[in-house]
């Protein structure tokens, strides 16, 4: 079997006085058939080479499959006088989400189950039905009106994460507009229903501006809310928890900004809350008489702060985050704030009751906001960070006392949600009511299935209201377990692990061990399905928390950024070192993965430390970086020079990058086996990228290619998160874990 060769058509570049001959450059063009016909000769040579796994395949999904209970609903979730519900369906790739109205007076959830609809309950959106005819869909923002008779919802069905938004009316089921299209993320209505806001992105797919459009009119007659000219700056917006108030954010890496905009005149001008100063982030909570604020001003951690609303730039330090915490956001209810935060490695909850006996006034009782939330595998979960529907900012009512407000909150008292698990990673869930008794948070471990659970905001009792089913899953069967690895400049590198009960250290096991490290994104140790397949061949599992990532506060993010970003890499070559030397894993059988700025990290370690590992998976990989940061017209560039720094104007930023970067540094070495996969419509990280990745790899490393071969594939309906849909997303995982468990001897249950 003979790996496509595509033809080489020098193109140079020059920066700096250094000048960089390109041999492959010329496959970025996907309009080009020539181009198409490569990655068909990849996609051909990927089937080939992986024919003989079929059958393992076949088991693999087999696997998935069966761990998963297929017919299945989410608690529900209380908004205003309606339960929400979301239902996925055995043999369905998406999910319906549904509602059911609240009894009065009732406080507890409606007993619901598996495939049986309540009385009454009412199907707002069917996202299977929506999907047919598509081979790729995706759901990218739903929202509600405060009445809840008006839904609005956008879909893709390209891959390249730009949405077509429809509005419909809940009552009669008509469609009431399809003008917006090509939205970006978030959706929300003014209270008056007459008006939807949306976000536009420009050439370089960079969030750049906020639009009211007005519903039922044309989009030529869109208003321009909002536009940030700063090209290091994406911009969204949330609603508040009281739906009084749109919360416009602009943010870089290192700076905020944010403005305030009454959505009971949605044609107001916009009330800047904190303005802006370079390097100080913050966001904003409304807390009934008064604003909390978590901001870094003079805070490596962040902080906690109150402010009143008649100055929202008056802040007044409560509680800042002690060393090794980072302070991540707050949100209020009438008797308590839930602080999330990450402290010792993990992710946290913290609550802090109001002071005495504080009367609060109540925020205006609306329905709560937009839509309920999905099904973890379906692509609408990733979406709903950006989702305008969302809760967890700052409005504009309540009092307008100039008072001080710090001390309405009893920061001596804050006390922790804690379920005592070594790796446990607490988060909060959703809260909708302002007086709600309980606060709902979700848990989950390497070990535990995704839990829905609550505490009492007066007893601190906690109560689980549901594990996800994982059939034919047992936990006793395995452990967990932190790790620490030493880095070459001393620091102490997390390691979360777990692995069957029966393994022990005797140097003989297959490992796995999973890194990203950037943009301050912490990969908690959560429970996947799919990697019961790897943990019942025997495979060692494994997450390094590398330097680069937010797991062990501000500094580990500052140390593996800009200048310093080779500690990324290094941290998790020494963690593969940990897992070998302390016996867990056998130096031969060790296979690593990263995706996306992770795939950069697998480059990158490639090609410092080849001999570590024996198979490499590369998703969709950032591993041209040089290429793409040097031109600002690309996604992944203007933005990202305060992550990498800017190698088009600071030529020792350009030196720097070009030292790591894989597709410069790739070297005549023996190299692991590696698996690289992109998708045609990717926004993030073109398919270029690994393209050329893999050309230069064949044709420069000296290890036995038919022992341990490159492999390519090009996903030619998909996104950045790969294809849509949780069929499709099984097949293809077990097209990517069969490889792997091929190259490290694992095809076999133990």
């Amino acid at each position: 079997m003979v790996p496509p060769i595509p033809a080489q058509r020098p193109t140079e570049r020059i920066f700096h006085g250094d000048t960089v001959t390109d041999p492959y450059e010329w496959l970025r063009d996907k309009e080009d058939p020539e181009v198409i016909a490569h990655l068909e000769a990849e996609n051909a040579y990927a089937d080939a080479r992986t024919a003989h796994l079929a059958s393992l395949r076949t088991d693999l999904v087999a696997e998935f499959v069966g761990h998963t209970q297929e017919t299945d609903l989410s608690v529900p979730t209380r908004r205003g006088a309606w339960w929400h519900i979301v239902r996925t369906t055995e043999g369905h790739d998406h999910p319906a989400f549904t509602r059911v109205p609240a009894e009065d007076g009732a406080t507890e959830a409606p007993d619901v189950r598996p495939g049986e609809m309540l009385a009454g309950e009412q199907v707002l959106l069917d996202a299977q039905a929506l999907s047919e005819g598509h081979e790729f869909f995706s759901l990218g923002g739903l929202a509600l009106s405060d009445d809840q008779d008006l839904l609005a919802y956008a879909v893709d069905v390209a891959g390249d994460e730009r949405f077509a938004v429809t509005v419909k009316d809940l009552a009669t089921g008509e469609v009431l507009d399809t003008a917006v299209q090509g939205a970006g993320y978030g959706l929300a209505f003014s209270s008056d229903r007459q008006w939807l806001f949306y976000a536009r992105m420009d050439d370089a797919w960079r969030q750049h501006q906020i639009w009211r459009h007005r519903i039922g009119g044309e989009a030529a007659d869109d208003q321009l809310v909002i536009a940030e000219d700063d090209e290091r700056f994406t911009i969204g917006f949330e609603v508040s928890r009281d739906r009084s108030t749109l919360v416009i954010q602009a943010g870089s890496t290192t700076t905020t900004e944010c403005w305030l905009l009454d959505l009971a005149d949605p044609t107001s001008t916009l009330r800047p809350a904190g303005g802006r100063r370079a390097g100080v982030e913050y966001a904003v909570e409304h807390a009934g008489d008064h604003l909390l604020v978590v901001h870094n001003d003079g805070h490596e951690g962040f902080a906690l702060a109150t402010a009143p609303l008649a100055d929202p730039s008056a802040w007044t330090t409560i509680l800042a985050a002690a060393e090794g915490e980072r302070f991540e956001g707050v949100e209020a209810f009438a008797s308590a704030a839930a602080l999330e935060l990450r402290s010792g490695g993990l992710a946290a909850v913290r609550v802090i009751p109001r002071a005495g006996a504080v009367e609060v006034p109540v925020p205006s009782a609306a329905a709560d906001d937009a839509a309920p939330g999905a099904d973890a595998d379906d692509a609408v979960t990733a979406s709903a960070v950006a989702d305008g529907s969302a809760d967890d900012a700052g409005g504009v009512t309540g009092s307008s006392d100039d008072a001080d407000p710090s001390a309405l909150w009893d920061v001596a008292g804050a006390w922790g949600i804690d379920h005592g698990g070594e790796l446990d990673s607490v988060w909060l869930g959703a809260n909708h009511d302002w007086d709600s008794p309980a606060l709902r948070y979700e848990l989950t471990s390497l070990l535990t299935p995704s839990t829905v659970a609550e505490a009492d905001l007066a007893t601190h009792a906690t109560r689980v209201l549901k594990r996800t089913p994982v059939p034919g899953y047992d936990p006793e069967l395995y452990v967990e377990k932190r790790l620490w690895a030493t880095a070459g400049d001393g620091t102490r590198i997390p390691l979360s692990v777990a692995m069957r009960r029966e393994i022990s250290a005797d140097g003989a096991n297959p490992g796995y061990l999973y890194g990203y490290g950037s943009y301050e994104v912490s990969v908690d140790p959560s429970f996947v399905p799919t990697r019961l397949s790897l943990l019942d061949r025997g495979v060692v599992v494994a997450i390094a928390h590398v330097r680069g990532g937010g797991e062990m506060g501000r500094p580990w993010y500052q140390q593996g950024k800009l200048l310093a970003k080779k500690n990324t890499f290094t941290d998790f070559v020494d963690a593969a070192g940990a897992l070998v030397e302390q016996g867990w894993v056998a130096p031969d059988r060790l296979a690593a993965e990263g995706r996306s700025a992770g795939g950069l990290l697998m480059g990158a370690v490639a090609n410092l430390a080849p001999e570590r590992f024996r198979a490499i998976l590369a998703g969709v990989p950032f591993v041209d970086a040089l290429t793409t940061i040097l031109d600002p017209s690309l996604p992944l560039t203007v933005g990202e020079w305060e992550e990498w720094g800017d190698p088009l104007h600071d030529p020792e930023v350009y030196a720097y990058m070009k030292s790591y970067s894989p597709y410069e540094n790739v070297r005549a070495a023996e190299y692991p086996a590696i698996f690289a996969s992109t998708s045609l419509n990717d926004t993030r990280v073109f398919f270029v990228e690994p393209a050329k990745w893999v050309a230069r790899l064949r044709e420069t490393i000296t290890s036995d290619q038919e022992r341990r071969p490159i492999v390519f594939r090009c996903e030619v309906v998909a996104g950045h998160g790969g294809r849509s849909g949780r069929y499709a997303k099984w097949e293809q995982r077990a097209d990517e874990l069969a490889w792997l468990l091929d190259q490290i001897g694992a095809t076999a249950r133990i």
